[in-house]
């Protein structure tokens, strides 16, 4: 590594993100060395145990070098990147990137292409993200884990060939979000190859995936001379089984379930439910002027049915103080709702959410989900919960037997929603049914606090107008 001791030369550390995370992995570069920077500009993503963030650095220059390159876990306060400001001498040139072949320079505002289809997030510079609450913390000794690989200066990195496609030394960075760096980069395909059709000229994760589909199509079958054996289990073109690391979202959650299983007593409930007045409810709010352009479906009424026996049984927001021995009760509703992206699992909350009409609940739930799928979801929203709402009827499953959050009393499961016989006034009639299963910490709520609020979801989705009676 080349050392640098110029005056003129400013170290950009790895930030702390203000939740107790000590380390993060590189996961993209958008810029190398001898690239202009500004203040404000996204240089790089990285992956904490919670979330993927992009990093601005906080100062104008040139890049005069890259610590570590993509792929290497580097504990917060390390410096990552090196940038010569304004009225230095020029920055020594590494010997290993005198010999690299020159590579394209990223552009200067990569964080204007990942927001452009945002127009709310417009307004809003990228180096103002509020994850980011600090640009490094004490030089204190930690402990430090294996890296996977030296401590090296990165040369800027010639563009790979995708699908056959070498893009040109002068073409121009597509614009594409992170996540859909990463899902094209997983199906090899190239992205100046792609043509967009989000706004502004933004690459879409359906044009990724639209561009991908002709080369599995396309791609010759191979023509058996004769009659062949039967052939043994899948193998995956010769490879029997595949390794994937774990880290940043995927073991953090591994952690916190075996901690939250191995640590609460957990028991879970469950009711069936006729939700077909709920649905009609659901189809009647769209056409609501005052709903018009929001999200609203079934998990909407159901998080507000949930809030609703809350407050009138609010001994089940609460945790275990194990330290102090002691039962917290929470006052306010910090409202999980489980997400699956790419990343893994991933639970962000709507903070007081107790307080939100139903119009604003809807604003905050299409936020939560919007911004976990694009991959953006920041640490800070997934800190602090208090209840949570997963919902594995999405995937067809009648119900679950959720885990409880660590720190938190209890997890609401809903399941698929179906047209089922029901007895309905004295008679069998098809109507829309579902399954509800709520998980509580049994240290803190027993069996009748934990029947009352299942009861009370159930009782709402059934008859929807106690939102109003209730609320």
């Amino acid at each position: 590594m080349t050392t640098m001791t110029d005056a003129s030369v400013r170290e950009f550390k790895m930030p702390d993100v203000g939740e107790g995370l000590t380390e993060a992995e590189i996961l993209k570069w958008y810029v190398q060395p001898g690239d202009t920077v500004t203040d404000g500009q996204v240089v790089c993503e990285v992956e904490t145990a919670k979330a993927a963030v992009e990093l601005p650095i906080p100062y104008d220059g040139v890049v005069s070098e890259l610590r570590f390159p993509e792929g290497t876990t580097v504990d917060v306060g390390t410096a990552i990147i090196a940038v010569r400001v304004a009225g230095g001498a020029p920055a020594p040139v590494p010997a290993q990137a005198e010999a690299a072949p020159a590579a394209p320079a990223a552009p200067e505002a990569p964080a204007a292409a990942a927001t452009a289809s945002a127009p709310a997030e417009e307004a809003k510079p990228a180096a103002r993200q509020p994850v980011l609450v600090g640009y490094g913390v004490s030089t204190s000794a930690t402990k430090r884990r294996p890296r996977k690989g030296p401590e090296v200066t990165v040369p800027a990195p010639a563009q790979p060939e995708l699908n056959g496609h070498a893009p040109a030394a002068d073409s121009p960075r597509p614009l594409a979000k992170p996540p859909v760096r990463k899902l094209a980069k997983d199906l090899g395909v190239d992205l100046t190859a792609v043509t967009p059709s989000g706004p502004d000229g933004i690459i879409t994760r359906e044009d990724v995936h639209a561009a991908a589909t002709p080369a599995a199509v396309t791609a010759p079958a191979p023509v058996a001379a004769a009659p062949a054996a039967p052939a043994p289990a899948a193998s995956y073109d010769g490879v029997r089984e595949t390794r994937i690391p774990v880290k940043g979202v995927r073991k953090a959650t591994a952690a916190a379930m075996v901690g939250s299983a191995f640590t609460a007593p957990h028991v879970t409930e469950f009711v069936t439910v006729d939700v077909t007045r709920t649905m009609k409810l659901v189809e009647e709010l769209k056409q609501d002027k005052e709903m018009q352009g929001r999200r609203v479906n079934p998990l909407l009424l159901i998080a507000k049915a949930l809030l609703v026996a809350i407050k009138r049984n609010p001994d089940i927001n609460a945790s275990w103080d194990e330290a102090n021995q002691e039962i917290v009760v929470k006052h306010y509703v910090n409202l999980g709702i489980a997400a699956a992206t790419p990343r893994g699992l991933i639970v962000p909350n709507i903070k007081d959410a107790q307080d939100k009409t139903l119009p604003q609940l809807a604003d905050s739930l299409g936020e939560l989900v919007a911004t976990a799928r694009e991959g953006k979801t920041s640490p800070s929203a997934m800190q602090g919960g208090t209840v949570t709402i997963t919902n594995v009827g999405v995937f067809g499953v009648d119900t679950g037997t959720p885990i409880l959050n660590p720190g938190e009393s209890a997890i609401l499961a809903i399941g698929a929603i179906k047209l089922q016989p029901w007895v309905h006034k004295g008679k069998v009639k098809p109507r829309q049914v579902t399954t509800l299963a709520l998980s509580f910490d049994h240290r803190l709520v027993d069996g009748e606090l934990g029947s009352k609020v299942l009861a009370d979801v159930a009782a709402i989705l059934e008859q929807p107008k106690r939102l109003i009676t209730w609320a």
